[in-house]
């Protein structure tokens, strides 16, 4: 299981590592190999929150997302990516700003650095959403109950956490982005232009891809409560006999578009903060891409194993990370916070809530056992 899931990352890091050091000697392979580990540090609850919306998607789909999706992350999110910003901030050609990443690394990463309140503002915005809205969501299973539950009840104002996000952009942009610390200057009316557009991205692409679930969980009802026979006859009078695959395939692409963009969220602050180790792209590149296998990997491994059927808590905690990464992200428009700080608050989040998940299990088990001891015991009349 472990290597089946797992092998295609074993593979790349070797080649990767191999490749790094036969291009940039022992120096770049370290630099590689510390990058892969910042990545999976700093992405360890990415790979929580793409299980539990990948075990919605059959096995075709989860193949999809370790191949082009993958894809997209090394190549588009960790190399074209910063290359476009560069193009749209410096009102250059995309040649041109690919010659500069290359022959000016120095310009480059100043540029790139410089346009570091926009992404932070897209992703923190976008990433805030993704935790309100669990927060704020009414569950049977609570892991900080004292807490949740007041939550759960201002949520039942639908649209209570556009209100909070929105209020938390305004206030960044009024405090943070007057004076920041990436490119200086004011930034209020960028950071607001770049929150609004995260927030849009979330309600557009979150909702089509919940309006396609639902409409599919819908038809998987109605195929359970109605008979065969009738509705085979129904949809071919109606033309709709291929509506359920229809929905279903909708239902998963929109979901891995949505997965997409919260990885693309994720790995802004990664991006950001390896300049701070290279300013070199391939690097950076290769680095950061190997990370990015083992999260997909994980996340798949979660997936595949039922982890968070077995420890329910693992979710919260992983949303509580995506809070308090979001926050971080805000907060960095204007202030230094160093990467290390970042991963270590994630790994505790999601830490600790395993560790009350294993602690749950336990009760459970107990109380079963008592509840088996005591049952009289049945015996025979003869």
């Amino acid at each position: 299981m472990l290597l089946k899931t797992f092998g295609w990352s074993f593979a790349v890091t070797a080649a990767g590592l191999a490749l790094a050091g036969v291009l940039w000697g022992w120096k770049g392979l370290a630099i590689v190999g510390i990058l892969s580990i910042l990545e999976i540090s700093l992405s360890f609850d990415n790979a929580v929150i793409n299980a539990g919306i990948l075990r919605k998607m059959n096995a075709f789909w989860q193949k999809i997302f370790l191949t082009v999706g993958i894809l997209i992350a090394v190549f588009g999110m960790r190399l074209v990516f910063p290359v476009i910003i560069v193009a749209i901030t410096a009102k250059m050609g995309p040649l041109e700003a690919v010659d500069l990443a290359i022959n000016n690394k120095d310009k480059y990463e100043h540029l790139v650095t410089a346009a570091h309140p926009a992404i932070a503002a897209f992703g923190g915005m976008f990433l805030l959403m993704i935790f309100l809205d669990f927060v704020f969501e009414e569950r049977d299973i609570k892991w900080l109950g004292w807490l949740e539950r007041p939550l759960a009840k201002l949520g039942k104002l639908d649209t209570f956490s556009i209100v909070i996000a929105l209020l938390a952009l305004l206030v960044t942009a009024m405090t943070f982005a007057t004076d920041v610390a990436h490119g200086g200057g004011d930034k209020s009316a960028t950071v607001l232009l770049a929150g609004v557009a995260g927030l849009l991205t979330y309600l557009i692409v979150g909702g089509i891809s919940g309006y396609f679930e639902d409409k599919l969980e819908e038809d998987e009802d109605d195929d359970e409560d109605g008979d065969e026979s009738e509705k085979a006859a129904a949809g071919a009078q109606k033309g709709q006999g291929a509506t359920v695959v229809g929905m279903a395939g909708k239902a998963a692409f929109f979901l891995f578009l949505y997965l997409e963009v919260i990885d693309a969220s994720f790995s802004f602050d990664g991006v950001i903060g390896a300049f701070a180790i290279t300013n070199d792209i391939f690097e950076m590149a290769l680095g950061l891409g190997i990370g990015a296998m083992y999260i997909r990997s994980l996340t798949v491994y979660l997936v595949r194993r039922g982890t968070l059927d077995d420890y329910v808590y693992l979710e919260h905690g992983a949303h509580y990370a995506i809070g308090a990464l979001a926050a971080i992200l805000l907060v960095t428009i204007k202030y230094e916070i160093n990467e290390v700080i970042t991963g270590l608050i994630g790994v505790v989040l999601i830490g600790a809530s395993y560790w009350s998940s294993v602690v749950r299990n336990r009760r459970e088990a107990e109380a079963e056992g008592a509840d088996a001891e005591s049952k009289p015991e049945v015996t025979s009349g003869v």
